[in-house]
């Protein structure tokens, strides 16, 4: 789909120094990609707060203990 955008001069000049004018359009939409996935993390992430309590984990005892147990229950892992 072609869309008009406006960007100013200084951002087009550093935009073809980086990708030249040819690849503009492949640049923006990657990183208009990575901003968008940005924002859909930044949503997940903040629709979760509160979602764990503030006590009764299975690690509040020993974290440290906690987190080798879950490493050597991934028998995907290597040593």
């Amino acid at each position: 789909m072609r869309l008009h955008i406006s960007l100013d001069d200084e951002i087009v000049r550093a935009l073809d120094g980086r990708v030249g004018q040819r690849q503009r359009s492949t640049f923006i939409a990657a990183a208009v990609r990575r901003a968008l996935d940005d924002e859909h993390r930044w949503e997940d992430i903040e629709a979760s707060i509160g979602a764990l309590s503030e006590s009764e984990h299975a690690w509040d005892a020993d974290p440290g203990a906690w987190v080798r147990e879950q490493r050597s229950a991934d028998l995907r892992r290597v040593g």
